[in-house]
């Protein structure tokens, strides 16, 4: 039931690669991820992309996702926690994703490398925890709760409570033969790290994060133009987010990765795992940016930027 693989990417590439045959397509979150394009393409497969609502906590836009499933869709892809919107999905949520892929008969692989990395007053589930009936690949690994990514440690658990996935099963044996696996000297640390790590571990990396998530909504709340979650328009100066970063990081030596790597437009997502004082100075860097650029909605000008 579990596979080992040289970090949670090389996961959902066994995944991919088990379930879908080329020509046909999987369905992936917009804005999401950018490997499950990679990956996808680089077999032949077609990656549909179906939309995230950024008014509703980015949750999965069903209708639309619904609509996009057709006879050559092999798997729907579902992160959860987020990246890069942060968001966590409730039980209800997943259930009624879970029931468009089980009306359907299509396998979900379970993006979950964030599991548990949640604030308090939030609860993360499982995704097969919501439907016996919808097999699903669920891939994480030590990455992010744990923050080691170099060490490259990720699995896929395959849970199929019905019986559906006997050849999948054999698929991935196979797939997870082509190279030695992943270090295992690392290997044989996963037992203890995930037995003994002490919960004010997970506390305080989770304390960090969100100091440092409200420290920066507040800071950049405040700045003119722009709209943590729901972006407005009112820097003229630049055609869109690409131009926004790349001039921030020439002006301000402050890198924010622009919305298009997540397949959406005129977002920037910051990272939120520097010390403190690095994000306030970060904050302050981008306001002093804005400042200097912005131009309320309806001035001169009408090209559009981001926020």
């Amino acid at each position: 039931d579990v596979i080992l693989t040289s970090g949670c990417s090389s996961a959902l590439d066994l995944c991919i690669s088990v379930l879908a045959n080329p020509g046909d397509n999987i369905l992936i979150p917009r804005p999401g991820f950018s490997i499950y394009r990679t990956l996808a393409e680089s077999l032949g497969i077609e990656a549909r992309s179906y939309n995230l609502l950024a008014d509703r906590q980015w949750e999965v836009d069903l209708a639309h996702l619904e609509e996009s499933i057709d006879d050559r869709t092999a798997a729907i892809v579902v992160n959860n926690p987020s990246n890069p919107c942060g968001s966590v999905y409730t039980r209800e949520h997943l259930r009624a994703i879970a029931h468009i892929a089980e009306r359907y008969k299509v396998p979900i692989i379970a993006d979950e490398i964030y599991a548990h990395f949640v604030f308090p007053g939030h609860e993360f589930h499982w995704f097969a925890s919501v439907n016996p009936n919808v097999p699903v690949l669920s891939c994480g690994g030590l990455t992010k709760r744990w923050l080691v990514p170099g060490w490259r440690q990720g699995w896929i658990v395959v849970y199929d409570a019905k019986g559906h996935f006997a050849e999948v099963r054999k698929g991935l044996l196979a797939l997870s033969t082509r190279i030695l696996g992943p270090n295992t000297v690392c290997q044989a640390a996963i037992p203890d790290i995930l037995e003994f790590t002490p919960p004010e571990f997970y506390a305080s990396t989770l304390k960090c994060i969100e100091e440092n998530a409200k420290l920066s909504y507040a800071k950049l709340s405040a700045v003119p133009g722009l709209r943590p979650v729901m972006p407005r328009s009112e820097y003229p100066d630049f055609p869109d987010e690409m131009a926004f970063t790349e001039r921030l990081v020439t002006e301000q030596s402050v890198f924010c990765l622009p919305s298009r790597c997540f397949e959406i437009g005129m977002f920037f997502r910051i990272v939120l795992t520097v010390p403190s004082d690095m994000m306030t100075e970060a904050c302050d860097r981008i306001a002093q940016f804005c400042a200097a650029h912005h131009r309320p909605t309806g001035s001169a000008g009408n090209g559009r930027a981001n926020s």
